[in-house]
């Protein structure tokens, strides 16, 4: 049963099935979930933070499942970048699919040093690179906004 819950979690409810592109897929979920979130900065700081910790756990289960490092069937990575990039972003649906755009651009590319967080062992090294992705989607956008908004 916990294995089952780890899996489902990773792969946000199968969403990382997804034939093609599970990462995009992922990602997009994570647009879902920042919609649904309270607009507070409260409400998402705790979910990313709930989500890393628990794509952490649910990260080990999937490795051990699939008997491999970062599987691509784990996605809730990628929905965790996507509350990341958004955070603290005065943004709409407009700036959200921008945010996607540009978080999906730092995840392929991995700048140091989310390429070396990759490297962590087990979930931490799931998450953590996409993290850092998000953080530079996260900055690019919000000097874009500052830009257009100036």
């Amino acid at each position: 049963m916990i294995k089952r819950f780890g899996l489902a979690f990773a792969t946000v409810c199968g969403v990382g099935y997804a034939p093609v592109a599970p990462g995009t897929f992922g990602s997009a979920a994570g647009l879902l979930v920042w919609w649904l979130l309270p607009a507070s900065a409260t409400a998402q700081l705790v979910a990313i933070v709930a989500i890393f910790i628990l794509g952490s756990w649910s990260g080990n289960v999937a490795e051990h499942h699939f008997g491999r490092t970062d599987p691509g069937q784990v996605v809730v990575d990628e929905v965790m970048g996507m509350l990341i990039t958004l955070f603290l972003n005065p943004v709409g649906w407009m700036g959200a699919c921008a945010g996607f755009l540009l978080f999906r651009v730092f995840d392929v590319i991995k700048p140091y040093p989310a390429n070396k967080f990759e490297q962590l062992p087990g979930g931490i090294g799931v998450m953590a690179d996409d993290a850092m992705a998000a953080v530079y989607a996260n900055l690019v956008l919000r000097a874009a906004l500052y830009w257009v908004i100036r």
